[in-house]
């Protein structure tokens, strides 16, 4: 894990190797990390996360998310999801949804997290 600043605004960018997410205490245990890091940004490859989380039934991405509005910890997936996103309408919606928000975003690559972190409003 790394920890990198843009402008006012503190990263923590999880390892691509390392325990997947796949439960509401591994989402708990990630929200910690970030405050014990100081970060309001938690950036997730998307190979970190459960397959489950792409199935929006399953309830995980919404617990998951929900936990990290709660306590002011945005979260940014990195990577392609193009796949999960053609197999679900319900999962497309939801990734447009979140990328015109402020608190969850999916993203292709780290430089898409820093050219949002640089536009308005962050």
């Amino acid at each position: 894990m790394r920890i990198e600043q843009h402008g006012d605004v503190r990263v923590q960018y999880l390892d691509h190797d390392g325990p997947v997410i796949s439960s509401s205490a591994d989402a708990s245990d990630l929200i910690g990390n970030a405050w014990v890091d100081e970060a309001s940004v938690v950036a997730v490859p998307v190979g970190r996360l459960d397959p489950e989380f792409f199935r929006l039934s399953s309830l995980l991405a919404g617990d998951f998310l929900q936990k990290a509005v709660n306590y002011h910890v945005r979260i940014a997936v990195i990577g392609d999801i193009t796949d999960h996103v053609e197999r679900s309408d319900a999962l497309r919606d939801f990734v447009y949804e979140s990328n015109r928000g402020d608190h969850a975003w999916f993203l292709p690559d780290e430089e898409a997290l820093a050219a949002k972190l640089a536009g308005p409003r962050r």
